[in-house]
């Protein structure tokens, strides 16, 4: 048997996503086969003390305090970013001066400019690049794009989709810092549009096809908070909710809703198609189950069904445990990962993760969301 190729990972950032990704490096290579061995070579963080002790826990072979070392080193293959989305393009961009393939937390950069430069470099390049859009590769989730993909909905009327929270409701919340820089547009970009919506977006994409235009309205309930860096009130500039309209170039119809202000949410994102002949329809909540309606049986028998994608002629449910056993959202990592390597091992494959391309497509929609909500006009989606 040939020695594996090892895949050396050096990861900047080690929260809530670093430990996601991480537990996926650590679990992929025990479920799935490659010729790759992932390696987890470096973490970054700047605080030496909790860095440190992340690396020993997650078993990283050392630790940096400075990202530009880490990725200047000859012993990293690719770099994970897991930071706040203002340093996205420039670490990537380093990245690619220094020859290493690139796994991104979503979304891509800050705004659709800000991704096509990281497009641009990347592909010139041919480096290997991936953005970690994690929900599409749950089994349930694969499932239902498969069987759109093999035309069994018919002509697709349909798709809605929302992800709701409610973690931002009270006003004694600051923005900004290494907790709660999402509530800063600095750091962010926006709110909802890019956290959960680009989620949302991204999965339609995928089922679905393009999206050309939308009307958006959003809101900040709050307009001042605390910011961390000052201590002192500053206005808020995100969007606290969104929703909007939108045409898919199969000139089906779509509705989208994110908000952090629905009370009793914690993560509830759910998302339905209909078409001539069948409706699908999934929720995070019960994540191992697509519901599915289809009209061609006898009207006598006819109704919701309720399919539990956890038996071995699922999507990488085989891979796993025996039939009817779940899994859950980590495990969507693990599968994105496997996608990647399998790319990896034979290059001429089909992609069946986002890459930075796929991922500015995503990004050109959330740009033309919140313009439409500024000018309370439809707005053409740019092209990727």
């Amino acid at each position: 048997m040939s020695e594996k190729k090892q895949l050396r990972i050096g990861l900047i950032g080690y929260g809530f996503m670093g430990r996601t990704h991480s537990n996926a490096y650590s679990q992929v290579g025990h479920f799935f086969d490659s010729e790759h061995s992932v390696v987890r070579q470096a973490v970054c963080g700047r605080d030496e003390v909790n860095v440190k002790a992340f690396a020993e826990k997650w078993s990283y072979a050392s630790y940096e305090t400075d990202w530009r070392k880490l990725v200047a080193r000859e012993d990293i293959d690719a770099v994970d970013i897991c930071t706040p989305n203002d340093s996205h393009a420039e670490i990537a961009l380093e990245c690619v001066k220094h020859g290493k393939m690139i796994l991104c937390e979503k979304p891509l950069a800050l705004n659709g400019e800000q991704g096509e430069a990281m497009v641009r470099a990347v592909e010139e390049s041919g480096l290997p690049n991936l953005v970690w859009y994690n929900y599409r590769f749950l089994p349930a989730v694969t499932h239902a794009k498969n069987i759109v993909a093999a035309g069994e909905l018919g002509r697709i009327f349909h798709y809605r989709a929302n992800f709701l929270q409610d973690w931002t409701i009270s006003e004694e919340l600051p923005q900004g810092g290494a907790g709660l820089w999402r509530l800063d547009a600095a750091a962010a970009g926006s709110g909802v549009t890019g956290d959960l919506l680009a989620h949302c977006i991204d999965t339609a994409r995928w089922i679905n096809g393009d999206i050309v235009s939308v009307s958006a309205m959003t809101e900040t309930f709050i307009k001042e908070r605390v910011h961390t860096a000052t201590g002192e009130k500053q206005a808020v500039t995100i969007d606290d909710a969104c929703a909007f309209l939108a045409r898919f170039e199969n000139g089906s119809l779509a509705i989208f809703e994110s908000t952090r202000y629905a009370r009793g949410h914690k993560a509830l994102y759910t998302f339905e198609i209909n078409g001539e002949e069948k409706s699908l329809f999934w929720d995070l909540h019960d994540l191992n189950r697509l519901s599915y309606f289809d009209h061609g049986v006898p009207g006598d028998r006819r109704g919701w069904s309720s399919i539990h994608c956890s038996d071995g002629e699922h999507p990488y449910a085989g891979n796993w445990w025996v039939p009817g056993l779940c899994l859950g959202y980590e495990h969507s990592f693990v599968h994105e990962l496997a996608e990647f390597l399998r790319c990896l091992d034979d290059p001429s494959l089909e992609k069946r993760f986002p890459d930075f391309r796929h991922a500015l497509g995503t990004q050109h929609v959330c740009d033309a969301v919140l313009e439409s909500a500024r000018s309370g006009r439809w707005v053409d989606v740019k092209k990727a």
